[in-house]
């Protein structure tokens, strides 16, 4: 049954972050036909397009904080991650794991969160800092929709953060899974898809 209890929300609710999921080097340097994780058509130009939020969130004292993934190369901390369809990724020793510096204008005083699962929050000091930046809204851009962002919303989600996904600056392992997690995000939040334009034109009036 639907919930008809429930209370409209604006798109940021108390402070804000941006959080930019793992969009890193790879994406920008690895053209390859077989990539180790698969992604869906136009992914580069939405992980692109993110910049654009990223800007507007420094324009208004938004915090900008940048999610990495990383493993060891000796892959001791993949765990069960390999048992599904990805391959072996972003390695410590590879260079396209770094982070899109110049793509995404990272900064050495910005916030960088280094993970080795899925989640922005699974053994990470990720929450510990939103804490101290006393954060309430979550604004999402990177990859995969269906995957990273989407269990970084859910955990988001459970420790009772209000999520917002920038849905045009998100791209995920196939079209159809893209879909479908911007649709489970939009069912735990009513109001979490969000245009680009949207939260630039918020982001402008929080700075107003």
């Amino acid at each position: 049954m639907a919930n008809a209890q429930k209370m409209p929300r604006a798109l940021i609710e108390g402070r804000a972050a941006l959080i930019v999921i793992d969009i890193q080097a790879s994406t920008f340097v690895d053209d390859s036909a077989v990539r180790s994780i698969d992604n869906m058509p136009g992914y580069k130009d939405r992980m692109l397009r993110a910049r654009t939020a990223i800007d507007a969130a420094r324009a208004a004292d938004v915090p900008v904080i940048f999610i990495q993934e990383v493993h060891h190369p000796s892959m001791v901390d993949f765990g069960r991650e390999l048992d599904g369809d990805e391959d072996v990724h972003c390695l410590e020793n590879n260079p396209a794991t770094a982070l899109a510096i110049a793509e995404m204008d990272v900064r050495p005083d910005d916030y960088i969160v280094r993970k080795r699962r899925y989640s922005a929050f699974f053994g990470t000091d990720f929450e510990i800092l939103l804490k101290g930046l006393k954060v309430d809204t979550l604004l999402l851009v990177g990859g995969l929709t269906d995957v990273c962002v989407h269990y970084t919303f859910v955990d988001a989600h459970q420790h009772d953060y209000f999520c917002r996904v920038i849905e045009d600056c998100v791209a995920g392992s196939s079209l159809p899974a893209h879909d479908n997690a911007l649709r489970a995000m939009e069912y735990l939040q009513t109001g979490a898809r969000r245009s680009l334009d949207e939260v630039v034109s918020a982001l402008a009036a929080q700075n107003g």
